[in-house]
């Protein structure tokens, strides 16, 4: 149901958002440069991950130590690339982002390109990214939205239009965009708007004293904004694989399908052994995307014949160079530390 409202004075909310934005700003290094490439690959590590897993765990810096800019992301092989994105997760990312950088040579000489349209077309760009690319790194007044600007943008027009709606969509990016088109600073004013979500106008208990525009603010109660139709359900999910350790190495698993081709895993358990499994190792959890995966690791079984292709043991002298999801990376480890488990020396 969408609230009707007066419309906000947007030249007046963008000039204090902005003045706002010049006092309160938090330092980012991707807020100290104009660099195309080092704010794409903010934009892109950010996506479905937090600040503070991004900075305080170094992925960001590491990054760009490696791959410093497009012509060296565009000339690295995939497994360096996929292990430098290790711990992030959604592989996808990072396998689009050099599918991007070899387009960016390849198809415009090595320069990023300004025209949002040429953005919007590169591998793994979607609205947000190109907008974000465009505001921050050439000061175009493109709109972005994020959930956090959709939090600010439904509480400022007191709207409870499902933000994930087709209406609802629609209407954020056509309010984002005349928002942006509002001022002469929309690097500063797509900013404020995430700054404000993530500091002020939060999910819960919002500091609404604090903010910025409450004098334009329709909301009144914001607490109940945004609204969505729907919320995703928590699917659980088992996966059972073995830990077998030789004196060369651990055996692993190269994955095939699409969320994570190329990464090494803890092979999976054998269908035949599937009734009575072998003796448990190790049992963990962790969460993907609407997932709850319970990880269990056996010990190994002995296999008939030659492991399939897709199986090799790596050395141990190369495990840590090996690209693997965070989770399989954490139980080998702790095995290791174990000295657990030992077959066929």
């Amino acid at each position: 149901m969408r609230t009707q409202t007066a419309r906000p004075d947007l030249h007046a909310i963008a000039e204090e958002l902005v003045n706002w934005f010049a006092s309160n700003a938090r330092d980012y290094p991707w807020r100290r440069t104009r660099d195309p490439y080092a704010i794409l690959i903010s934009e892109v590590m950010l996506q479905q991950t937090q600040i503070a897993t991004v900075l305080d765990r170094g992925f960001y810096a590491r990054w760009l130590e490696r791959f410093p800019d497009f012509k060296a992301l565009a000339g690295a092989r995939e497994d360096e690339v996929l292990k430098a994105w290790e711990g992030l997760g959604y592989y996808r990312r990072a396998r689009n982002l050099q599918k991007l950088a070899r387009e960016v040579m390849e198809q415009h000489g090595g320069v990023f390109p300004s025209n949002p349209e040429a953005i919007l077309a590169l591998p793994g760009v979607g609205p947000y990214t190109a907008g974000a690319v465009a505001s921050f790194a050439f000061g175009l007044a493109e709109p972005i939205v994020d959930g956090n600007i959709a939090r600010v943008l439904s509480r400022l027009y007191n709207d409870a239009t499902p933000v994930d709606s087709t209406a609802g969509v629609k209407l954020l990016w056509e309010r984002s965009k005349a928002l942006v088109k509002a001022t002469e600073n929309p690097r500063a004013l797509n900013s404020a708007l995430m700054e404000l979500g993530q500091t002020h106008c939060t999910p819960a208990k919002p500091a609404c004293e604090l903010c910025p525009v409450r004098s334009h603010c329709r909301a009144t109660s914001p607490e109940t904004l945004p609204v969505k139709q729907s919320r995703q359900e928590i699917t659980a999910v088992t996966e059972r694989v073995i830990f077998l350790r030789t004196q060369e190495g651990v055996l692993l698993e190269l994955e095939t399908g699409k969320r994570r081709t190329g990464l090494w895993k803890l092979p999976a358990l054998n269908d035949s052994h599937a009734e009575k499994p072998p003796p448990v190792l190790l049992r963990m959890q962790y969460g993907i995307t609407r997932y709850k995966v319970t990880l269990w690791v056996h010990e190994p079984y002995e296999q008939n014949g030659a492991w399939p292709d897709t199986h090799r043991i790596i050395p141990f002298a190369e495990l840590e160079s090996t690209p693997m999801p965070a989770p399989y990376r954490k139980a080998m480890r702790d095995l290791l530390q174990r000295g657990e488990f030992r077959l066929g020396d």
